[in-house]
């Protein structure tokens, strides 16, 4: 049977903004089941950006727990995100879900897997998804130059979306000024 593919999720850190972008494709195999499905989101009152690449329903989940652990530690993105990777690993039920999250806030821009990960990126870059190094690594070439993050993040799925067959052209995309 077919599974669901492909996303692809680009974070930029770049002179006081935090971008958040992600194409709109969900495919089922070889068809295209969606082309503008929202994958980044602003959540905890406009605080923080997620976005996910994986089974839909999984990520949903994640993202509430998120939200959860931010209302118990607000303004602690990385110690919610360390707390939400705990019960990740170790709950039996989550440990099921297929998913990752990149998130980020005025302070921090993390990956967060269902393996314990909390990674944080020194560049401030982040990629995930089948198109996520595809769009990271145009986003490092570009990052040194005088765009800012997000011409650099639209420009980079651009990049991600002529190359990958997972990742369309529709892209949505938060921003926070930090």
């Amino acid at each position: 049977m077919d599974s669901w593919h492909g996303t692809t999720i680009l974070s930029v850190r770049k002179g006081g903004t935090v971008v958040m972008a992600g194409d709109g494709q969900v495919s089922l195999g070889q068809t295209v089941i969606k082309g503008n499905a929202r994958k980044v989101r602003s959540i905890h009152k406009g605080q923080v950006l997620a976005g996910f690449a994986g089974a839909t329903a999984d990520a949903f989940t994640l993202l509430e727990r998120l939200e959860d652990k931010l209302e118990r530690f607000p303004g602690q993105l990385m110690r919610a995100s360390v707390e939400l990777a705990k019960d990740w690993r170790t709950d039996r039920y989550l440990r099921r879900l297929e998913a990752m999250m990149a998130v980020a806030d005025k302070e921090v821009s993390l990956v967060l897997t269902g393996n314990g990960d909390v990674l944080e990126p020194p560049d401030g870059l982040i990629g995930i998804g089948s198109g996520g190094n595809y769009a990271l690594s145009a986003a490092r070439a570009l990052v040194d130059t005088d765009m800012d993050a997000e011409a650099i993040a639209r420009k980079s799925m651009q990049v991600a979306a002529d190359i990958c067959v997972y990742t369309n052209e529709s892209v949505i995309l938060e921003k926070l000024d930090v």
